[in-house]
């Protein structure tokens, strides 16, 4: 009886200690229940969630959403060419625009690397993204849906699966390839072929927003 009576008591007793071991901004973190309020784990950091949108942190590199400012970061040199770098990217909203380019995600296709979110490769038939690196929120978007509507008025979802490097490039890792500017949706043939778009194109102006599905 003693047990059972005490148990309880000793974890209401520790609930204040609990709660106030949640990090903060900035602070280390594991998971996303380590940070506190609506922050999320971000490359070990609390910070502000691309997702919500919120905007609690006071960040030198605004994360995506956070309402900051996107400054360029630096530049790179590269084949006697110079391209500005960014940690960042534009604010998502409910219809944020974005560049359209074609990726091939398969092995052996223009990435050169498995996917950096699940180190796979992927099929042209199935409808995946790399997303700009501030809008790829450190990896917090992997796995999440995005829905994507083009100038002709259609729309299709599509899985994050990749980062779009804005910081570094031209080099083995990224198949030669110079970093991709900060707003860059990199999509497979078959987002392409959903939106009604000719990949041959190269870039193409479309709005993008996170999609409330979880799967393609």
């Amino acid at each position: 009886m003693a047990f059972t009576v005490l148990a309880p008591l000793s974890i209401i007793l520790l609930l204040p200690y609990l709660t106030s071991s949640l990090s903060s901004c900035g602070e280390s973190c594991n998971t996303l229940n380590d940070c506190s309020g609506n922050l999320i784990c971000i490359n070990g950091k609390c910070n502000d969630d691309p997702d919500l949108g919120t905007h609690t942190c006071s960040n030198p590199s605004p994360s995506p959403g956070s309402g900051g400012k996107c400054k360029p970061a630096g530049t790179l040199h590269c084949r006697s060419k110079t391209y500005t770098t960014y940690k960042c990217s534009p604010k998502v909203t409910s219809s944020t625009p974005a560049k359209l380019t074609n990726n091939d995600f398969s092995e052996g296709g223009d990435g050169g690397d498995p996917s950096k979110c699940d180190e796979k490769f992927h099929s042209n038939s199935e409808r995946v993204v790399a997303l700009s690196t501030g809008w790829y929120a450190g990896g917090s978007r992997c796995g999440k849906m995005v829905r994507i509507t083009a100038k002709n008025g259609k729309t299709t979802t599509a899985k994050v699966v990749d980062e779009c490097d804005s910081m570094h490039g031209c080099d083995k890792e990224h198949a030669g390839l110079p970093p991709c500017h900060n707003n860059i949706v990199d999509a497979s043939d078959a987002v392409w072929k959903a939106l009604g778009l000719n990949k041959d194109l190269g870039v193409v102006d479309v709005t993008w927003t996170m999609a409330q599905v979880s799967s393609v």
